[in-house]
């Protein structure tokens, strides 16, 4: 019951992953051109990453992964490329964060459907010469086919505030939601020359106990930067249990 390192040989996540362009599109037409043996043999599996190295191969391959056909000179795709490569100039970073890639790629192709709609929320951070501890409060306010809600919800940070008052806003017409644990949270700075007004990356790990997916937020502010990554994870649970009944 021990995890795998993910640089370990043969069996690591990244043992059989491939980062720029050339290797995807060499790989793609014949494999052991950068691969030493099939990786279904030791029970792997090929993995293509995206980042701001990534060609058109790389976004082709990923898409056919999902589902997608497309022919790799359409318009479409190019313009896809192009909004990955900006975005990772701006300081996401897709390869710890394939949920929130899966979801570019597949709101590109206009294949998510709108489970809800943020009206505004807020978060308060108090604490007084008394406590020990300061106390988190955030309120979510959004609407779900027409119906408002509007939920408050105390939590140990203001990350954590925020993602009660989500739940508990939308739990109610997405009880499958409440599978859903935080596992893992990580901020970064994205341009430290910047200090503390330094843009910050913030990456999240969920699971529902069957699956783990990674997503990313990137903002001048963390709350905005984690409220982008908490949204992601929850509409990505959303959409792949809906593809797995449909």
């Amino acid at each position: 019951n021990m995890p795998v390192p993910r640089n370990m040989p043969y069996v690591g996540e990244s043992a059989f992953a491939h980062k720029a362009g050339v290797h995807a599109s060499a790989v793609m037409k014949r494999s052991d051109t950068y691969e030493h043996i099939d990786p279904s043999l030791v029970g792997n599996r090929r993995k293509i990453t995206v980042s701001d190295l990534s060609g058109k191969s790389n976004i082709v391959y990923k898409l056919r992964e999902m589902g997608i056909e497309v022919d790799e000179r359409s318009p479409e795709v190019l313009k896809l490329v192009e909004k990955i490569k900006e975005l990772e100039k701006e300081g996401y970073h897709f390869e710890a964060a394939e949920a929130s890639f899966e979801l570019l790629c597949k709101r590109h192709f206009g294949l998510v459907r709108n489970y809800f709609d943020l009206d505004a929320y807020r978060v308060l951070i108090a604490k007084r010469s008394t406590d020990e501890l300061p106390v988190s409060e955030a309120t979510v306010r959004l609407s779900v086919g027409g119906v408002k809600e509007h939920t408050a919800s105390l939590g140990n940070g203001p990350v954590n505030a925020l993602d009660r008052a989500l739940r508990k806003a939308l739990e109610e017409f997405y009880p499958n939601l409440k599978e859903v644990q935080l596992i893992d949270y990580k901020v970064r700075i994205v341009n430290e020359s910047e200090g503390t007004s330094a843009k910050v990356r913030v990456l999240i790990e969920s699971t529902d106990g069957k699956r783990k997916w990674g997503t990313v937020g990137v903002s001048e502010n963390i709350i905005e930067a984690s409220w982008i990554a908490l949204t992601d994870s929850i509409v990505y649970k959303l959409m792949k249990d809906e593809e797995e009944i449909g």
